[in-house]
């Protein structure tokens, strides 16, 4: 993601805003989902922007994957963690980092969704 061009304009944005993203990726059986999500890291900075009202941009921002599955017969309720597995993780620094990450994953930066518009039960 060097130049960021990876990405779609709204999802990078979303990322330096601090906000988490999700994509569903394919599952081990028929009887799983899966999904990763991106979760950047939030500073003191951070903080005293939202404690001030608003929301501060970081280009330097790193993050957190989780690429977790499902049993899809318990994902629609409060025992969506029955049966489910974390599948993978990974700390990166940066935009950069993140983009390898996700090359090695196979996921590509469009698949990438608001958490709203997912099925991720987290």
């Amino acid at each position: 993601m060097n130049d960021g061009s990876d990405w779609p304009t709204d999802k990078l944005t979303a990322l330096r805003l601090g906000r988490r993203l999700v994509a569903e990726v394919p599952a081990s059986r028929p009887d799983r989902r899966a999904f990763v999500d991106i979760r950047p890291a939030q500073s003191a900075p951070d903080a005293q922007a939202q404690a001030e009202g608003w929301v501060r941009s970081d280009v330097e921002r790193s993050f957190r994957l989780d690429h977790w599955e499902y049993d899809r017969e318990r994902m629609d309720g409060f025992d969506y963690d029955i049966g489910s597995g974390l599948i993978g993780s990974a700390d990166v620094a940066d935009e950069s980092e993140l983009n390898t990450v996700l090359t090695a994953w196979g996921i590509q930066p469009g698949l990438f969704v608001y958490p709203w518009e997912s099925d991720d039960p987290r």
